[in-house]
């Protein structure tokens, strides 16, 4: 059985135009985030304090920043290798957090150095 195309674009249009490009984007609205947090022989009390410093705002929750960093939600977490966190062990986690498009606080929090790895914002 033969395959019939329809409304496909003539060669030289806008699908070609943009085929192998490829663009900054992300799926969700906002930003998304990627953030480090290392210390040696972190706890979990030591993550929950992270996860409570990213999400509280001290912004006026417009993105721009103005009175301080935007809340952000946790919107995934792990480890490198995808091996279990344990509390008392592991020294380097990984969180995903989705926000306004603002900057989340990353000041030490508990002893645990937090960093930017990756931002994911749509193109504009």
């Amino acid at each position: 059985m033969a395959w019939t195309y329809t409304n496909v674009p003539a060669p030289g249009g806008v699908v070609d135009d943009n085929y192998n490009k490829f663009a900054i984007n992300t799926s969700d609205a906002g930003a998304e985030i990627v953030i480090s947090a290392s210390k040696s022989n972190m706890t979990d009390a030591d993550l929950l304090a992270v996860i409570s410093q990213l999400s509280q705002a001290g912004g006026d929750g417009s993105g721009t920043d103005t009175g301080g960093p935007d809340a952000f939600t946790v919107a995934g977490f792990g480890t490198a290798d995808g091996t279990a966190f344990e509390s008392g062990v592991t020294d380097v986690v990984y969180f995903r957090i989705q926000g306004t498009g603002g900057t989340p606080n990353l000041t030490t929090v508990s002893s645990v150095t937090l960093a930017t790895v990756a931002v994911f914002k749509p193109a504009k």
